[in-house]
């Protein structure tokens, strides 16, 4: 019993950094994809994106919450097209959509 116990809570502990993993994969993934799409844009500011890092420009963005931000990735906006031009599928956009934020908060 006293084992089953132990192996429960050591499971339990690892739960947080299983976590933290899986999030670094996307993370990475999501960089992948900017660096592959995302960036000629988003580094130069071009047809007014956001730029990578500038939380001023991004916070109004943010403001409107994930769901609003998926939607202008999925769907395009202004001169930024659907999916940025890619064929990514949900996950990658999602991916790379949390790497640029990520590099804001």
């Amino acid at each position: 019993m006293l084992k089953t116990l132990s192996i429960a809570t050591l499971s339990l502990a690892l739960l947080p950094a299983l976590a933290l993993a899986s999030d670094a994969g996307t993370l990475k993934q999501g960089e992948k994809l900017y660096k592959t799409a995302c960036i000629a844009c988003h580094s130069t500011g071009a047809a007014n994106a956001p730029k990578l890092g500038n939380k001023q420009a991004w916070a109004p963005i943010l403001a409107r919450g994930m769901d609003e931000i998926m939607t202008v990735a999925t769907n395009g906006k202004g001169a930024m097209p659907a999916r940025g031009g890619t064929k990514a599928d949900d996950a990658a956009l999602r991916a790379a959509v949390e790497y640029m934020v990520s590099r804001v908060q």
